[in-house]
């Protein structure tokens, strides 16, 4: 397979971004587009879920409106508000009232850190009525064509703490999504961190042995985010154990006898 070279940031963004699928996702996503039918993505942390609805957008040439949800979040956040001006009060479209109106992607990330009173309003939309309403100004929006609802969710350590209603579960086409394959992995990290193809690899392998850690109680095992952030370190000099310890080992416990161990490997692997 030709791995394509890394675009500038600014083309980048203009253009299509990359992602390399796993499996049938995309057909499947563009089935459901098609149909108006809403999407659930699970799967672990930095496994690629954004990149892939952006990937998605880019591909049926849609606008994308992106969510992160947070325990704070409220029902007005998404649908909107009245602002009071100088000149008087204004209503303000929230991100999900603007992806309804103008036949947009709405990707809710990480749903299941919002408060389930907020997931409700999502209900209406996730059927074949395709309806908003806004309690507030007294209108019920049909959503343009093209609109479609797009949540996220991580179904490991979320799941042990918050989970969604099988109400809200039932409303939505799941897809299940996870690391890629080993050479997938590496031809990623090389392309998205400039890394070099044996520094790229033997990133992926020590992921590979971290992420046996995780019946040994690592909550969250190094997603491929993280060896794109250790290879872009390596691609500007750092050596690549340091890389390691700093973009990997780190951000993933404070556990003390955890840190060790993961540091032991990385050693073990880059002298």
């Amino acid at each position: 397979m030709t791995l394509p070279e890394r675009a500038p940031l600014s083309q980048a963004c203009a253009g299509e971004p990359f992602y390399l699928p796993g499996g049938n996702e995309v057909a499947v996503f563009e089935r459901c587009h098609a149909r108006g039918l809403a999407v659930m993505l699970k799967g672990p942390t930095g496994c690629g879920k954004t990149r892939f609805v952006e990937h998605m957008a880019w591909k049926l040439e849609r606008p994308l409106i992106t969510v992160a949800c947070h325990d704070d979040l409220s029902a007005s956040d998404l649908i909107g508000r009245f602002l009071i001006r100088h000149d008087g009060t204004v209503w303000q479209d929230g991100p999900l009232t603007r992806a309804v109106r103008q036949g947009a992607i709405c990707y809710l990330d990480e749903v299941v850190e919002a408060r389930q009173d907020t997931v409700v309003v999502l209900h209406a939309l996730t059927d074949h009525r395709q309806l908003l309403p806004i309690d507030k100004t007294g209108e019920l929006l049909v959503a343009s064509p093209g609109f479609q609802l797009v949540i996220s969710y991580n179904p490991g350590y979320q799941r042990m703490l918050k989970d969604l209603k099988p109400s809200t579960r039932q409303r939505f086409v799941a897809m299940n999504l996870d690391f890629p394959g080993e050479e997938q992995e590496a031809m990623i990290v090389q392309r998205e961190s400039g890394a070099d193809a044996p520094t790229s690899r033997a990133l992926v392998a020590l992921a590979h042995r971290l992420r046996a850690l995780r019946d040994r109680g690592l909550t969250e095992v190094p997603s491929t985010r993280l060896l794109i952030a250790a290879g872009a370190l390596c691609a500007d000099g750092i050596p690549v154990r340091e890389a390691c310890l700093a973009a990997i080992v780190a951000p993933l416990s404070d556990d003390e006898a955890l840190a060790e161990a993961m540091q032991d490997l990385v050693s073990g692997m880059f002298v």
